[in-house]
């Protein structure tokens, strides 16, 4: 439409003539939107929004004196208000690439003063610091023009032929130097050892299939070896098992004859020996039985004897009393205990004789007649008739207590 104008994006459109703008400008800002601007009794124009660009190179001093040739780059643009809008088209619309040039001698002078405060080495290794205080130092000068800065980039120092910056890196480069000599030769000795390394696993390698091959040969050696002897092994354990099948049917057939042996021989023996034991059994017992028997007998007839000898004994005793000389003290009771004990010194004497003869079972007849015929010649003896319990006539009178 004839008389509407409408800004680009990165343009602030500036329309004089008519009313005046904000604050007494002697222009409308629009931004962003179209305006009609009537012909002939408005003008319009058109300041840029776009980010500009101005370099830097400029010698400065630091604090030491040393001259430094520095190289830095600033990006700035006019500032999106419109008071900053207003205050770079007053200065700026009808030359805009001044903006560049009038940014580049600003921070040239802030650059150089700060610069001046500064030694090579903070400068060198503190450029940060260096950009954010010459931000600092020209951000308000630079918002009067209607200016602000994106970014400040330090992109190169240098001394020229002073070589103090050269200088200041020598130790850091004799350390990088040191420091890549040391990787150099830990890279060497560790491609070395890599080399031993290959070398001792290729050789590992080469004697574990030298072992393998040798197993190989070792296990076909044995297979073959095998083979070559299954048959006289077969052969073998076919006669051993023959030989243990002879053995055992020899073995049989001998504790069969064994048993033949025992039955055609010992055990007749055997039954010979226990008929003959019991045998000779029995005629022990016969002859036991004889001797007691026999003994009984003798027994019987020596008490016979002794008893047709009992009067005579005690005869013979009372005979050994004839010439002593006796005083009866209590009449004919002293005359009766003296009777009663001559008979008591015959039936002791029966007494002994019959012990003797039952301690004696083992002897013959012939022995026990002898002893019988000894007991009868003792009773005549005069030691016999000296055995009783009288007195002589020296021993006082006898009597009763």
């Amino acid at each position: 439409m004839f008389g509407y104008r409408v800004p680009a994006p990165d343009e602030a459109m500036l329309i004089s003539g008519g009313r005046r703008g904000l604050g007494g400008a002697p222009f409308r800002v629009v931004t962003g939107h179209g305006k009609f601007v009537l012909p002939v009794f408005r003008k319009t124009r058109f300041l840029t929004l776009s980010m500009c660009e101005a370099e830097v190179t400029e010698t400065c001093v630091t604090k030491q004196g040393i001259a430094l040739h520095v190289r830095a780059v600033i990006a700035f643009k006019v500032g999106n208000d419109t008071e900053s809008i207003i205050n770079a088209g007053q200065r700026f619309l009808s030359d805009q690439d001044q903006m560049s040039v009038l940014t580049g001698r600003i921070f040239a002078g802030h650059l150089r003063a700060i610069i001046g405060s500064m030694t090579v080495e903070e400068i060198v290794t503190e450029r940060q610091k260096l950009a954010a205080e010459v931000l600092d130092t020209s951000k308000v000068e630079m918002a009067k023009i209607g200016l602000i800065v994106d970014s400040l980039q330090i992109q190169s120092i240098d001394d020229g032929e002073v070589g103090y910056i050269e200088a200041m890196s020598a130790p850091h480069k004799a350390a990088i130097q040191r420091q890549a000599q040391i990787a150099q030769a830990q890279a060497t000795q560790a491609s070395v050892e890599a080399e031993q390394v290959a070398a001792r696993n290729q050789a590992e390698y080469a004697r574990q299939t030298a072992i393998v091959k040798a197993e190989y040969s070792a296990e076909v050696d044995r297979a073959q070896a095998q083979a070559a002897q299954a048959g006289p092994l077969a052969q073998a354990h076919a006669q051993q098992e023959v030989l243990a099948a002879q053995t055992e049917l020899a073995q049989r057939a001998a504790k069969l004859r064994q048993q033949e042996l025992v039955a055609e021989i010992v055990k007749p023996a055997e039954a010979e020996a226990e008929r003959i034991k019991l045998l000779a059994i029995a005629e022990a017992e016969r002859m036991k039985i004889q001797a007691e028997a026999a003994a009984s007998y003798d027994r019987v007839a020596l008490d016979r004897m002794l008893i047709d000898q009992l009067p005579l004994i005690v005869k013979e005793a009372a005979g050994g009393l004839a010439g002593a000389n006796v005083n009866v003290l209590n009449g004919a009771d002293g005359l009766g205990e003296i009777a009663a004990g001559l008979v008591a010194q015959g039936l002791t004497i029966l007494d002994s004789v019959r012990q003797n003869l039952d301690g004696q079972n083992s002897d013959s007849r012939s022995e026990k007649t002898g002893g019988l015929l000894e007991l009868q010649g003792y009773l005549r003896t005069p030691e016999a008739e000296k055995g009783t319990d009288a007195k002589k006539p020296d021993d006082g009178p006898v009597g009763l207590d």
